[in-house]
């Protein structure tokens, strides 16, 4: 029966897209079928580091070698969308390149190879709002709507972004500029940081979230949801996984008292000592350090603001989000 069921869900397929989010540190591929009810089944996911954002902090433009990075990246991605046969294609570019003096030089590129997918398509800058509810969208798919209102956090390597909704919709949404790979560039140059440095980057944090709550109002919310690469790599580190699992880490629930011990252990390590956990990507061992103080900032914040006591990760985000948007 199950094999049928599988059978009868292609055959209902309307139409395979693929979506492209490309961030300050990592560019991400799903490939996914859309289903006339309303979902997406899933055919690949791919994810590489290619440290985009490197530098824009400090001199406001996109480095060329990282543009290169990227490009290879894309290609790569571009190649399986067309093995694949997607028909739709929509690609994302966030927080680097929304700061870049030469993002030009960037979305160039992104047509060229988007091109070879879907004549005339290409990348766009979306707004850190728009942002949001993408992040929103993919992040609540499979919660129950009893478990709302949810605050989704998306913490990214040069944004992260605030939203509260439940199943009707999003009420309030903000996006702030900090995450990983800006508050390590800033504040975090240390191997490991020193407790001066670390107090540095949590008054950062404090700070740049504080305008976030003001803008998005969290009492009453009942589920904080994180997604992206810092909140699923802590994850799999509080489950202890020898190795990353995406299927293990998909919407594990963790206690704030956990939060804060994986949180602590990776602020106070060295970089070797980061790059030997089994479930790092060796792109995320400068910055996971970033992430951790800026998610015990957040825990505080919603542990005082909502009494909020765990947190559950997903794997589905603005990627899914993205997707949605053309099924």
């Amino acid at each position: 029966m199950a094999a049928l069921r599988r059978a009868q869900r292609r055959r209902a397929v309307t139409v395979r897209v693929g979506a492209v989010d490309c961030g300050t540190n990592s560019i991400r591929l799903l490939i996914a079928d859309a289903l006339p009810e309303g979902g997406l089944a899933d055919v690949r996911r791919e994810m590489r580091i290619v440290r985009l954002g490197q530098g824009v902090d400090a001199t406001g433009a996109l480095a060329p070698e990282a543009i290169e990075r990227t490009r290879i990246a894309l290609s790569d991605y571009v190649d399986l969308m067309r093995e694949a046969e997607v028909g739709r294609v929509r690609m994302v570019a966030t927080s680097a390149t929304r700061d870049a003096a030469n993002r030009a030089d960037f979305f160039a590129m992104a047509r060229a190879e988007l091109g070879r997918v879907v004549p005339g398509a290409e990348a766009e800058v979306i707004s850190g709002d728009e942002e949001a509810r993408l992040s929103f969208t993919g992040a609540i798919g499979e919660l129950p709507s009893s478990q709302g209102p949810f605050v989704v956090v998306d913490l990214g390597g040069g944004s992260t972004e605030l939203v509260c909704g439940d199943a009707d919709g999003v009420r309030a949404a903000y996006s702030t500029d900090i995450g990983c790979v800006r508050i390590t560039e800033r504040c975090l140059p240390g191997n490991p940081p020193t407790a001066e440095q670390v107090s540095a980057a949590r008054e950062f944090a404090s700070e740049r979230l504080g305008e976030a709550f003001a803008r998005v109002p969290v009492d009453g919310a009942r589920t904080w949801v994180g997604v992206a690469g810092t909140m699923t790599t802590l994850a799999a580190l509080a489950l202890d996984l020898p190795e990353y699992d995406s299927e293990r880490v998909h919407l594990t629930r963790l206690s704030l008292e956990q939060v804060h011990a994986v949180c602590d252990r990776l602020i106070g390590m060295n970089h070797d000592q980061r790059a030997a956990l089994g479930p790092m990507h060796p792109g995320r061992v400068d910055v996971i350090g970033g992430g951790a103080v800026i998610t015990e900032v957040l825990a505080e914040e919603l542990a005082r603001r909502a009494g909020i006591t765990e947190l559950v990760v997903s794997e589905h985000d603005i990627l899914d989000g993205i997707a949605l948007s053309i099924a």
